[in-house]
């Protein structure tokens, strides 16, 4: 657990810089609809929940930092990627929250002060094609249960992949390669941060393991999830 405000990075990562104020805000709210809206309590600090990229860059100010566990959903590569970690014509694959079994990742305490931008420096990151729903998940944490924003994949767009053949999952995370990098190192980081934090992710870990024997056979021609993996799949 952290605490103290810890300040965005700076920009140049790849990730949109934190946009400024109600000017902004406003566009971003232009676009998106009212029901993918982010709305924290007003003049109360919040939480938002990472359990992918926002693990290892977050981006925004933040007061505290705690290890979360939310039941209920699962972390899952089911959404195509066009430009962050793909193209149009190569398109790749990134995580979402998707229902049932549970899921690993960061909460973070956002300040009251810090709320305008921090929506819509989000809106801006996670809801470029509106994939993701924003909604307001209970976490379990060590120090208690708190309530955060999560990005939980929308199931009726036309970017959710479902649940895909466990060898073009493979194939798909070895091709995307977009704006913000590779899909293998989105994938390395993850799993790789969570280990950092003793929230290992088996089902990850023996995901990574698959696309680094892809990348040393490329002459494979079927993969199938081990045994266990498929237990652990939610259905």
């Amino acid at each position: 657990m952290a605490h103290g405000l810890v300040r965005r990075e700076p920009s140049g990562t790849g990730t949109p810089a934190a946009v400024g104020a109600a000017g902004a805000a406003g566009a971003v709210s232009a676009r998106v609809p009212a029901s993918k809206l982010l709305r924290p309590p007003p003049g109360e600090d919040f939480w938002i929940f990472g359990y992918g990229s926002l693990m290892w860059h977050p981006g925004f100010p933040h007061l505290e930092v705690r290890p979360a566990h939310l039941y209920g959903y699962h972390r899952h590569f089911c959404v195509f990627s066009h430009s962050y970690r793909g193209t149009t014509a190569c398109p790749g694959l990134v995580l979402g929250l998707d229902r049932g079994g549970s899921c690993h990742g960061l909460a973070y305490r956002v300040p009251a002060a810090e709320s305008e931008d921090v929506v819509a420096y989000l809106h801006e990151r996670e809801m470029e094609t509106q994939v993701y729903d924003p909604r307001w998940l209970r976490l379990r944490t060590r120090e208690g249960p708190v309530t955060a924003a999560a990005f939980v994949v929308d199931r009726g767009h036309k970017e959710y992949a479902g649940r895909l053949p466990p060898d073009q999952v493979v194939d798909m995370i070895v091709q995307g390669d977009g704006d913000r990098g590779s899909c293998q190192q989105y994938l390395e980081n993850t799993v790789h941060h969570l280990e950092a934090l003793g929230l290992s992710d088996p089902t990850l870990k023996r995901l990574l393991r698959l696309v680094h024997a892809r990348r040393e056979a490329a002459g494979q021609t079927h993969l199938e999830w081990p045994q266990e993996v498929q237990r652990s799949q939610p259905s």
